[in-house]
C-alpha cells in the first residue's frame, strides 16, 4: 500500500479561508470512490482550518502552506485516508465474483458509456440478424427436407422398421419440424457470433484470452454430442426397442413420433456435452476450484445417471448408461482442466 504522501497531491488554504484539496488518483495503487474522496476532503480541510488558527504551534507559514510534517492534525488526516483507502480496496478485492461483475475500467479496452435504450437497440438489431440467419437456414433445409428425413431414418431402416402417416398432414408437419431443427443447427454460428459481439465490450483483457478457446470448445463439443447421439445413442436405443418387440409385434412407427424422439435425443445430447465449458467458466470466475470439483465425484456419478435419465426421451437403461458414461468423462476432464489452468 502506498504512503499517504502519494495520495495527497495539493493541500492549501487561501486568504478567503477556502480549502483546495485534490487527490492524485493516478499515483495510488487503489482507486477511491467519489464518496470516499468527499470524506477525505472534509477531514483535511477541517484540519487546515484548525492549523490556520494556530500557526505557531502547527508551523504554518504566512502563505498558508503546510511546512512541517510533524505538526498535529496530519497524522489524523493520514489515518483517515489510509482507513478509507483500505476499506475501499478490501471491498473491491473481497471476492472474485465482485471483481468479475464490477471490473476496473482500465481493464475494459472497449468500454464506452451507453444508455439502457442504446443497449436495447443494439440487442434488437442483433436478434433481428440472428432470426434472419436462422430463417434463411430453415428455408434452405425445407427444400431438402425429404433428403434429410431419409438420412435420419437410416439408423432403423436396416431393422425392417416401416413408418406410417397416421393423420392427414403429419408428414408435412414432420418436414417442417426437421427443417426447423436443422436450420437452427446451421444458424447457430451466426447466433453465437451475435452473442459474442454483444458482450465483448464488457469483457476485460484477461477474459478475452479465454473467449476464443471457450467458444471453439463449446461449438466442437455441441456438434460432437450430436454426432455421438446419431452414431451411438440413437441406433442403440432403437435397436433395443426393435429387438425387444421382435416376434411379438410388427414395428410400424409413426413418422412424427419417431422424429420427435431422435431430434430431442440429439439436441439434448449436444447440450449435455457443454459440461466442461460450464466448469471452465466457473473456475475462471473463481467460484469453484478443480480440487472442489474432484472432491464431490460420488455426487457427480449419481447426478450423471439422473441427468441421463432426464435428458434421454426413452426409458431404457441402455441409452441412459451410454449417455451417463460420456457425461462422467467430460466432467472429470473439465475438472482436471480447471485444476491445470489454476496452476
Amino acid at each position: 500500500m502506498g504512503s499517504t504522501s502519494t495520495i495527497i497531491h495539493t493541500l492549501n488554504l487561501n486568504t478567503n479561508s477556502r480549502c483546495f484539496f485534490q487527490i492524485n488518483q493516478t499515483k495510488t495503487p487503489f482507486r477511491l470512490s467519489i464518496q470516499k474522496q468527499t470524506k477525505i476532503r472534509k477531514v483535511a480541510c477541517f484540519a487546515l482550518e484548525d492549523a490556520n488558527d494556530t500557526p505557531k504551534s502547527l508551523g504554518i507559514g504566512a502563505s498558508g502552506a503546510l511546512l512541517d510534517d510533524d505538526r498535529p492534525g496530519k497524522d489524523q488526516v493520514a489515518d483517515d485516508v489510509q482507513e478509507d483507502a483500505l476499506a475501499n480496496s478490501d471491498s473491491n478485492n473481497g471476492s472474485a465474483l465482485y471483481n468479475f461483475l464490477y471490473p476496473d475500467k482500465e481493464l475494459l479496452p472497449d468500454d464506452k458509456e451507453m444508455t439502457i435504450f442504446d443497449h436495447l437497440e443494439e440487442l434488437r438489431d442483433r436478434i433481428f440478424v440472428s432470426v434472419l440467419a436462422v430463417g434463411a437456414a430453415i428455408m434452405g433445409c425445407f427444400v431438402y427436407s425429404k433428403d434429410l428425413i431419409m438420412i435420419l431414418e437410416a439408423p432403423v431402416r436396416a431393422q425392417g422398421v416401416r413408418f406410417l402417416q397416421l393423420a392427414p398432414g403429419e408428414f408435412f408437419f414432420t418436414t417442417i419440424k426437421v427443417s426447423g431443427y436443422c436450420g437452427l443447427l446451421l444458424g447457430s454460428p451466426v447466433i453465437l457470433y451475435e452473442i459474442i459481439a454483444f458482450v465483448l465490450p464488457g469483457l476485460t483483457r484477461s477474459e478475452r484470452k479465454f473467449l476464443g478457446p471457450i467458444v471453439l470448445g463449446s461449438s466442437v463439443l455441441f456438434y460432437t454430442g450430436i454426432v455421438f447421439s446419431y452414431i451411438v445413442l440413437t441406433p442403440a436405443a432403437l435397436n433395443f426397442f426393435v429387438n425387444y418387440a421382435e416376434g411379438v409385434v410388427e414395428s410400424l412407427w409413426s413418422i412424427d413420433q419417431y422424429f420427435e424422439f431422435i431430434l430431442v435425443l440429439m439436441f439434448s445430447t449436444g447440450l449435455s456435452f457443454q459440461v466442461p465449458v460450464i466448469q471452465i467458466l466457473l473456475g475462471q470466475v473463481g467460484l469453484v476450484s478443480g480440487d472442489q470439483m474432484l472432491s464431490i465425484w460420488r455426487y457427480v456419478v449419481v447426478g450423471a445417471v439422473v441427468a441421463a435419465a432426464i435428458v434421454t426421451p426413452s426409458t431404457d437403461p441402455l441409452t441412459q448408461m451410454l449417455l451417463a458414461g460420456p457425461l462422467l468423462g467430460l466432467y472429470f476432464g473439465g475438472a482436471w482442466t480447471v485444476k491445470l489452468i489454476g496452476k
